[in-house]
């Protein structure tokens, strides 16, 4: 039991530093922001400390959580996302008035919240993670209390998020009536007698429902282009990487765990909606001429991409999915950050035609925004293009064709989209009017490195590529 308290010791960590964060704020008269800053960024640290320090374990508190190598990569991952995170926001929340314990207390609720869906073996963990993130995200995202935009996007995600949470409740209700378990593996690979095989697949349709809608899946991500354009878009870099991530390392739990009757129902809903949410995302962000509605779509795509790749899960494409889900993590942070560091205080720099230019005004910053904007069109030498080759691959080598080919052709048609944000900033005069914040210390060091770990996954990817799939193994 004690070795039971110490394995969990990073969640403790992001519970304790959260729980001291609010207390510092609700009593101490001058809620200091360096101190909470400071604060949260200890937190982190002293968590991610703890995940890889710890030695692993395979499951524990009577098998309701995985401790080992699995939870591990995501809880660092959930960790380092939400330390560049706390730096991307803190210039940008002191800036506008909101850097208080609420928002720094909040993303490591939300973090804590991650981390529980990446170590949950039992339904009540996973929807406690569940809500736990969704709870803070609802606040974060509406933390601008002056801002209409960001209050409607508060609104529409909560209202959205809320219906999306029923539908999974709902499922993981039928998934236990029909097994018996609330354990996760057995629920998910139980053999079943033919008659319950429909409450099975109605369960898994509501599940595969709720989880779609929390990352964007075509036809549940209209809520993704008004929700990320009105929230600060540091916030939304989290709400993108962390959130969407910690979901799908779920569902690709979800699927290896999948008997194989489940799996072969199941496969041809994922082989759909993979080819909507590729197809829908691409050409959607085609037509947008505001940057965080564009990159909310890429969003979508990036989703499209795993869930294409989700199909060859059970013939080894589970390290696959792990590297790119990093990569995402980073290319997204990285765009969404840096349009938050080069923002006023009015809004968000949103509208295309005020990036003319910055190549040459803001040589550093408009050229790491280059770079993540070419590594999500998967371009080369960055990580995005390595991504995808692994994605591409796992899916022809599981003897899949046409999905690659569907796949191949909309990274062709979104060039055309990113490619134009970086014409904005290179080939097009500065458009007058469009004043930009000094570079600050906390934000260059977030710049730096994201463009450090673009170009490591890209140029040395196989470091990670090896790590994930040892995991995997």
């Amino acid at each position: 039991m004690p070795n039971d308290w110490l394995v969990i010791l990073p969640l403790l960590s992001l519970a304790a530093g959260g729980t001291a964060v609010f207390g510092a704020g609700a009593f101490w008269r001058s809620r200091p922001r360096e101190l909470l800053f400071a604060l949260s960024l200890i937190t982190v640290a002293a968590a991610g400390a703890a995940v890889v320090l710890v030695a692993p374990q395979a499951a524990s508190f009577s098998g309701v959580l995985d401790l080992g190598s699995y939870s591990r990569f995501f809880n660092f991952l959930f960790l380092a996302i939400t330390g560049l995170t706390l730096l991307f926001v803190r210039h940008y929340a002191r800036e506008r008035g909101f850097a208080g314990d609420e928002l720094y207390g909040l993303l490591l609720f939300a973090a804590l919240g991650m981390a529980l869906l990446a170590v949950a073996r039992h339904w009540l963990i996973f929807f406690l993670g569940l809500e736990l993130l969704s709870l803070s995200l609802y606040v974060l995202i509406a933390i601008r209390k002056g801002d209409a935009g960001s209050n409607e996007a508060g609104v529409k995600y909560f209202i959205l998020g809320a219906v999306a949470s029923a539908f999974l409740t709902f499922g993981i209700a039928l998934l236990y009536a029909a097994t018996g378990s609330l354990d996760i593996g057995a629920s998910l690979g139980a053999e079943l007698q033919p008659g319950a095989l429909p409450l099975l697949m109605a369960a898994l349709s509501l599940i595969l429902v709720g989880v779609g809608f929390k990352i964007s899946l075509v036809p549940f991500h209209l809520w993704t282009p008004d929700v990320y354009q009105g929230a600060p878009a540091p916030v939304t870099a989290f709400l993108s990487a962390g959130s969407k991530v910690a979901l799908f390392a779920a569902l690709l739990r979800f699927s290896l765990d999948l008997g194989p009757a489940a799996w072969s129902y199941a496969l041809p809903a994922i082989w759909v909606l993979a080819v909507l949410t590729m197809v829908v995302g691409n050409i959607t962000a085609l037509r947008q001429t505001q940057v965080k509605r564009l990159l909310a779509y890429s969003s979508v795509a990036q989703m499209g991409y795993l869930l294409m790749a989700l199909v060859a899960v059970k013939e080894g494409g589970a390290p696959a999915l792990m590297f790119f889900l990093a990569v995402y993590a980073v290319m997204d942070l990285g765009a969404f950050g840096i349009v938050g560091t080069l923002s006023g205080t009015a809004a968000d720099r949103d509208a295309l035609e005020n990036y003319r230019g910055l190549g040459y005004s803001q040589p550093w910053r408009a050229a790491v925004l280059a770079v993540c904007l070419i590594s999500l069109a998967g371009l080369p030498p960055t990580a995005g293009f390595m991504g995808k080759l692994v994605l591409f691959k796992v899916v022809l080598q599981a003897h899949y064709r046409v999905l690659p080919v569907i796949g191949i052709l909309t990274v062709i048609i979104s060039i055309y989209y990113y490619i134009k944000v970086v014409i904005a900033l290179y080939l097009q005069p500065r458009a007058a009017g469009t004043a930009v914040p000094r570079a600050e210390p906390s934000g260059v060091l977030a710049v730096a490195v994201i463009l450090v770990l673009l170009l490591w996954l890209g140029l040395l990817p196989g470091s990670v590529l090896n790590l994930v799939s040892r995991i995997a193994g």
